[in-house]
C-alpha cells in the first residue's frame, strides 16, 4: 500500500530550514535587525545566536534583566544552486531573547559545537557574544504559503535525516545528471514542461523541482512511493521516480 505521507511535517521543515539557513537576523523593537554569525535551534526549544560585541542587540538584551526582551529571529534558506530566485524558505521564530552570563558563554558554545561545529563559535567571548531566544511561536513561508507551528511540535521534531547532505546532492544532480532531471520532469503538468528545470529540494519523502518559465517560477513536488531511510533507499527512490531503476543515482557523499 502506498505510504500516505508525501512530505515532511511543517515542524520538520522548520527544523531543516533552520539547519540549512546561512543567513539570519535578530530583530528587537526600536533598532535595526542585527545579523547573527551563529544560529542554532536546540532540541529544548530555544535558539542560541551569536551577535557582535557592543551591538545594540547585545546591549539591549543585557540591559533587559532576567525577563529578557521581545525579539524575532528571521532565517533565510537559500537553494544551493544559482537560481534566479534563490530563496527557498523564510522562518520567523518569535519569543524572548535573554543574555547568557559571561562565565557560561564558552561552555554554551562548546555544547552548541557538539551539534553544529560552526567556526564562528571560536569568536564567542572575543568579538561576539551569545544570546538565547526562547521561542513562543514559529512561522515558515515558502512557495506553498505560510504556516505556523506550535512550540511543542517544534521541540519534538527532527530535521530531515538527509539534511546535511542535501546541498551536495542537489549540486551533483544539477551538474552531472541532466538525464535524471529530464526523466523526473516528465511527471510535470504540461503547462510546466516548457521551462528550465532544476532540483530544488530533496528529503526522505520526495523531490521538489523548480521550473523557471517565461511566466515566472514554479515549484512542483514529486513524492516517493515510500519514505527513504538511508542513502541506498533514497538513491533507489529517485531512480524509480525517474522511471529507470538502472540509471546511475545520487553518488554517496
Amino acid at each position: 500500500m502506498p505510504n500516505p505521507t508525501v512530505a515532511p511535517t511543517t515542524a520538520e521543515r522548520v527544523r531543516s530550514a533552520c539547519a540549512h539557513a546561512e543567513q539570519a537576523v535578530l530583530a528587537l523593537p526600536g533598532i535595526d535587525p542585527t545579523p547573527t554569525s551563529v544560529h542554532h535551534l536546540r532540541q529544548c526549544g530555544d535558539v542560541v545566536v551569536a551577535v557582535p560585541n557592543g551591538s545594540l542587540a547585545a546591549v539591549l538584551t543585557g540591559n533587559s534583566g532576567p525577563g529578557g526582551a521581545a525579539a524575532v529571529l528571521e532565517l533565510t534558506d537559500h537553494a544551493p544552486l544559482p537560481l534566479r530566485e534563490p530563496v527557498r524558505a523564510l522562518v520567523w521564530l518569535r519569543g524572548t531573547v535573554r543574555a547568557v552570563p559571561a562565565q557560561a558563554q564558552r561552555v554554551l558554545a562548546g555544547e552548541v559545537a557538539k551539534d553544529n561545529p560552526d567556526p564562528a563559535l571560536l569568536d564567542v567571548g572575543h568579538t561576539s557574544t551569545l544570546l538565547r531566544l526562547v521561542i513562543n511561536s514559529a512561522v515558515m513561508a515558502d512557495s506553498t504559503g505560510a504556516e505556523s507551528v506550535c512550540v511543542e511540535e517544534l521541540r519534538l521534531a527532527q530535521p530531515d535525516p538527509f539534511c546535511t547532505m542535501e546541498s551536495a546532492w542537489l549540486q551533483h544532480m544539477d551538474a552531472d545528471h541532466a538525464d535524471v532531471i529530464a526523466q523526473l520532469a516528465r511527471h510535470l503538468p504540461p503547462r510546466l514542461q516548457t521551462g528550465t528545470v532544476h532540483p530544488l529540494a530533496i528529503d526522505r519523502y520526495g523531490v521538489t523541482l523548480r521550473i523557471e518559465g517565461h511566466d515566472g517560477d514554479h515549484d512542483f513536488r514529486l513524492p516517493f512511493s515510500a519514505p527513504a531511510n538511508d542513502v541506498e533507499s533514497l538513491s533507489r527512490a529517485v531512480r524509480t521516480l525517474a522511471g529507470c531503476p538502472f540509471l546511475n543515482g545520487i553518488r554517496r557523499m
